[in-house]
């Protein structure tokens, strides 16, 4: 099968199937699409819609980004996860806004110097919103072209992906390569499915090799999964009924730049610090431990919860700790785990 074939059968489906009303599509603008993009990494599109109609509302454009103070976007990040996505979005729109006057750099190779956005965000940006033609490579058309080709091996082996990325540049069309772009995204994400793959609805199944060798459920090759380590942490939690104690973490590494409770490795660190720092945590309150699972481990926390007298002034008066009052109008990025732990928090008092 020819390219010029591919694309057809991809575009007669895209015109019955495809999706034309998604929120980053009415219109499909630079900043639009960049943003779905980014929400969309590692994130179901029903999972993105609510988020991205609320941040889009908050942060109608670029520069309404670049200038809002960093807290308030991870605040409409939080429960997405992978925070660094929020952070690259404040500083890439920081960079759009100051150097390129609020509209987006014209050319690939512009597109992929910005903070978090790679070879194939920059296709889409490229194609979705400008009309250029430029190839993209996210899991939905990895998926599609591995199942097609019978390419196996897992994707993220360098050789894998340097095959996919000159199979994906050779199919995609020089004109409406915006349209073709979707039209992957959307056979990925709703028929060739990771599990429970639609094959008899698919435009290419008459010449899908991985249907014809019955590898469809073997493809795309998953990556080996070891299992996952556990972390144990203790969080020393200061309340009263209608506030609580938080620290503002490292501007870099896991949930860098939110608000969280002061962390320990043992409970013995967090007895130490209290005794380093005048604060008494005698009668303090232990909460049964809780999981959260990140991609790459188990974190399983120990909340402990003290009355607000039992703090000292020196504590909290850190420059990076705020009492932050739980019905506050004034929004900070909270992880989930911490903003979960303050609802329960507050239901009991």
């Amino acid at each position: 099968m020819g390219p010029e074939y591919f694309q057809a059968l991809v575009f007669s489906w895209f015109e019955l199937h495809g999706r034309k009303s998604l929120p980053w599509q009415l219109p499909p603008e630079p900043y639009r699409v960049w943003l779905s993009e980014i929400m969309l990494q590692q994130t179901q599109v029903t999972t993105v819609i609510p988020y991205f109609e609320r941040f889009i509302q908050h942060f109608p454009s670029v520069e309404a980004l670049a200038k809002a103070p960093l807290d308030d976007v991870l605040h409409y990040w939080s429960g997405l996860g992978y925070y660094a996505r929020a952070r690259n979005l404040h500083k890439t729109a920081g960079i759009i806004a100051n150097q390129y006057g609020g509209r987006f750099p014209q050319t690939l190779a512009e597109l992929v110097e910005l903070p978090g956005i790679g070879r194939s965000t920059a296709g889409a940006i490229a194609s979705l919103s400008m009309g250029q033609s430029e190839a993209i490579l996210d899991g939905n058309v990895k998926r599609v072209l591995c199942r097609f080709f019978a390419i196996q091996g897992w994707s993220g082996n360098s050789a894998i992906l340097k095959r996919l990325w000159a199979i994906s540049e050779q199919l995609t069309p020089k004109h409406k390569a915006g349209n073709y772009n979707q039209a992957m995204m959307d056979l990925g994400a709703t028929v060739c499915k990771r599990s429970n793959p639609d094959c008899p609805q698919c435009p290419l199944k008459d010449d899908c090799l991985a249907l014809k060798k019955n590898l469809v459920s073997e493809l795309p090759t998953p990556k080996k999964r070891m299992s996952l380590p556990v972390k144990k942490r203790y969080w020393l939690v200061f309340k009263n009924a209608q506030t609580v104690l938080l620290n503002q973490r490292p501007p870099t590494g896991l949930w860098g730049g939110l608000w969280a409770f002061p962390e320990f490795e043992t409970y013995d660190q967090l007895v130490e610090w209290c005794e380093k720092n005048d604060t008494d945590i005698t009668g303090a309150k232990t909460i049964a431990e809780k999981r959260h699972t990140f991609s790459h481990y188990h974190l399983d926390y120990t909340p402990i919860v003290c009355s607000t007298p039992a703090v000292s002034s020196k504590v909290a008066e850190d420059n990076r700790s705020s009492w932050y009052e739980i019905n506050s109008r004034v929004k900070i990025g909270l992880p989930k785990p911490v903003s979960e732990l303050i609802s329960q928090l507050t239901n009991e008092s």
